[in-house]
This record gives C-alpha cells, structure tokens and sequence, in this order.
C-alpha cells in the first residue's frame, strides 16, 4: 500500500527527473574533466617545445645562463644569460603592480559603490574597453608622449629623493625602467579595475546593511564587510595584471633602453626585459641565437607560473579564503 501510495503523489515520475539529471550530469563532468586535463596537456607541450628547441643553443653557450649579464647569441662563441633579463622583467612588472593595484581598486570601490547608477554603468563600459586596447597603441603613446613626458619627473625624483636607491644615479634618462614601469600599469589597470568591480558586486547585500543598520558609515562597511569578502578576487586579478605585465611584449620594447645590466636604479637608462629581448631579436638571430630566445622564454613561462602558484598558496594558506581558492 505505501508502494502505490508513492507512486500515486508521483515517485515514478520524480524518479524519471533524477534519473534525466543523473544522465546529463555525467557527459558534464567528463566533458568538464577533459577539459581540465587538456589544458594541463597543452602547459605540458609548450614546456616541452621550448626545451626541445633551447636545448641545443643551451649546450652551444660558453657562459652561464642563469648568471651571465651578456647577450651575443650569434657571436663565436656564443655567450648569453639571462640574469639581466629576467631582473628587468621582475623588478619592472612589481613596480607596475605597486604603482597600479591601489588605482585600480579605488576604482572599483567607485564604480560598485559610491558612483550613481548610470555613472557607473558608463564608467564599467571604458574599464572594458580600456582593458581591450591592444598593447601596441600602448606603446606608441609611450614613445611619444610619456617618455619626453618623464623627463621632468625623473629629475624632480632624482633631486629630491636620489637618497632611495630607485631614484639614485649621476644620469637620469626618461627611456627607463620607470618609465617603462608605469606603461605597464596602465595597461594592468583595466584588467585589474574591471575584475574587482565583479567581486566587489557579488558581496552580500545582507552583511553591507547589516552594517549600516549597525552605525556603519559607508567606508566602515567597505573595509569590514567588502574587502574582506573581495581579497581572494583582488589577489587574483592582481595576479593576473601581474602576468601581463611580465609577458607584455611591443609596448616595453619601443620604451626600454635594451641593455643588458642590472641595476635598481630605475631612472638610469639601464634595463631590459625577456619579452622586449625576444621582440627585439628574433628577426636577426641565428639558429643558435633562436634557441637563446626560446631559451629566455622559457625562464619567463617558468616565473609566470611560479608567480601564479604563489598567489594560490597565498589565498589557499587563509581559512577564511578556502573557499574562493578551492
């Protein structure tokens, strides 16, 4: 009798729905499975390439190449390294990120926040848009307008606070690391600004009135109730302007001075960096000169990587970010 008493407030029926979901849910999952494991194949088959084709220049090289400073692939014979390089990527990318993370969340505080509705839906559209501009006309803003631009505020910096290393040296060319370094900010400033205005929306309404229904001014229920809640997203985007700006390519190679020292004097025309290297010489490299190239690149594949998997132990090391991290 409960058999049939079952079936007539319509179990059989309820069972064709779990069974229908159970069937759907399964081609998902392996679909979404293969999927991860194709991208992990596709990592693997870069690393693979760019070994394969470093390997022989590698062997060829007279000098260390995790130590040297000089770049002559294609002289006999050949020594190359790429300390400098990837100095001038690391130490070019970080002061970009220093110089664009704090506009960029302010910005998204504003547009999520404090902007009125139609102000902010007009101002989320340029972020987009800004984030969308390809980086050559990056570049050539650069050249031309902010490298005779800097002129001034690299003297005014060099006079005045030439006692920080940064700014120190008998020689301040506006061509330089800071120059390049603030390119590259605003380049990472959409990307950055237009993921954390996501997160920032997402916040639970419920905890943001509950704050104000506590007495909270508007800044109060920001800083206890929104950054809290947006931190993993924020360091994610940071992360991820942080890789661009590490891979950028045309921008910082029509605005380095392309040499091979290093120096964290950033005003001197000192500095170079393993993408606007590979740009710059590709064209006229030989075969061995190629393999240092793709050799460079490989060293940048590996910081990338190594940048990003930090920042997931960054998130994942929190309790209170397990969530976003998992």
């Amino acid at each position: 009798m409960a058999t049939s008493l079952r079936e007539r407030e319509g179990g059989p029926a309820m069972g064709r729905s779990a069974f229908r979901r159970s069937r759907g849910e399964g081609p998902f999952r392996y679909a979404t499975t293969g999927a991860g494991i194709l991208l992990l194949a596709i990592m693997a088959a870069i690393a693979v390439f760019l070994i394969v084709k470093a390997v022989p220049a590698l062997q060829a090289n007279s000098s260390h190449f995790l130590t040297e400073r000089v770049w002559t692939p294609n002289a006999t014979p050949p020594a190359f390294g790429i300390a400098a390089l990837a100095f001038g990527t690391v130490i070019s990318s970080f002061l970009a990120l220093i110089m664009a993370l704090p506009v960029a969340v302010g910005v998204a505080l504003f547009i999520s926040h404090y902007a009125p509705r139609r102000l902010a839906g007009v101002l989320g559209y340029i972020i987009d848009l800004l984030a969308a501009v390809p980086s050559v006309v990056y570049g050539l803003w650069g050249i031309i307008f902010l490298v005779p631009f800097m002129k001034g505020p690299s003297e005014f910096l060099n006079t005045y606070f030439g006692w920080f290393p940064l700014f120190s040296g008998d020689s301040v060319n506006s061509k330089s690391i800071l120059t390049g370094s603030v390119v590259l900010a605003i380049m990472i400033l959409p990307i950055i600004a237009a993921i954390s205005r996501e997160v920032f929306l997402q916040a639970p309404t419920m905890l943001e009135e509950a704050s104000l229904a506590l007495g909270a001014t508007r800044w109060e229920m920001i800083r206890m109730s929104v950054l809290p809640f947006g931190r993993p997203g924020v360091i994610s985007a940071a992360m991820l302007g942080l890789g661009r700006a590490m891979g950028e390519t045309i921008a910082v190679a029509l605005i380095f001075p392309a040499t091979f020292t290093i120096s964290f004097q950033v005003l001197t025309g000192n500095g170079n960096s393993i993408a606007a290297n590979i740009a710059n010489g590709f064209g006229e490299a030989t075969a061995i000169g190629q393999g240092a190239l793709i050799a460079s690149g490989l060293v940048l594949f590996v910081i990338t990587l190594v940048v990003n998997m930090a920042a997931r132990l960054i998130i994942a090391r929190r309790k209170e970010y397990s969530r976003a991290a998992a």
